[in-house]
């Protein structure tokens, strides 16, 4: 997450985190890499545990990379990640960004703005750090047009209750189709916006079904969706074992849907 105003609909438990590290350059921010050059100076708000941060920083280096979230705990696992020294990691709010007007080149967010109460908001403060010609690059999933196999009333159910708990915390969960709208709205007249998926089946299947079973069982969703009063711990329980059904059926697949805008300032 960028800022502490805003609750954050997974947290830091260990399955998210796990999720979270598999997350480099190439799978999550391919569309970004072509528009990077060697001593550019570059931000990443909402870094979390900095897997991706520290990718983009061999991309630019000799370049200043800064990584910011709003958890000290989530940064001190990006510390501890190989090659953690090419990259600044602070704490930090995407509402109020410490640095002063046009300190970078780059600014990225990825899955940032679903989180946030007011995305327009942090767009424009991102703006307001980036030189004249820098670009804000913003990627976020589309949690409605997400598409699995076989079909499994447990997740439809799953989708609902993720659905209504990022309501009430008042974030979007389906972001992707809104970040041109919202570049927009934040003063990038130049403005493009591409969308890009991860397809899961397989070995990898049986990795990302299990981590949301845990996550289903363990995670801040998992307590925020009883602390709402959406579901109850035994609901919930028989989610996380639709989930590891579904990991290990033959036919599994996921896909799951992003849009990915480039900005210019």
């Amino acid at each position: 997450m960028g800022t502490s105003k805003d609750a954050y609909t997974h947290g830091h438990h260990e399955s998210v985190l796990r999720s979270h590290q598999w997350r480099t350059a190439e799978n999550s921010c391919g569309y970004l890499l072509p528009h990077l050059r060697p001593g550019q100076d570059l931000l990443d708000v909402g870094c979390g545990p900095g897997t991706i941060t520290i990718d983009l920083a061999a991309r630019v280096a000799p370049g200043r990379v800064v990584g910011i979230d709003s958890s000290a705990e989530v940064l001190e696992v990006a510390r501890g990640e190989p090659d953690a020294a090419s990259v600044e990691f602070a704490v930090g709010d995407l509402y109020r960004l410490d640095f002063p007007d046009g300190a970078f080149d780059v600014v990225h967010a990825h899955q940032v703005l679903n989180h946030l109460t007011d995305p327009i908001r942090a767009a424009v403060e991102m703006r307001r750090v980036l030189r004249p010609g820098g670009i804000l690059a913003i990627r976020d999933s589309d949690y409605a047009a997400m598409a699995w196999a076989p079909r499994e009333p447990l997740m439809d159910r799953w989708m609902e209750l993720y659905q209504e708990v990022t309501d009430r915390n008042g974030a979007e969960a389906n972001a992707a189709r809104f970040l041109l709208g919202w570049a927009h709205a934040a003063g990038f007249a130049d403005a493009q916006i591409t969308s890009s998926t991860w397809t899961f089946a397989g070995d990898d299947r049986r990795w990302w079904g299990t981590t949301w079973a845990s996550r289903v069982r363990s995670s801040d969703f998992a307590r925020q969706a009883v602390d709402y009063g959406l579901t109850d711990a035994g609901e919930l329980e028989q989610i996380a074992r639709a989930w590891e059904r579904w990991a290990e059926h033959p036919d599994g697949v996921i896909i799951i849907v992003a849009g990915e805008v480039i900005a210019r300032k």
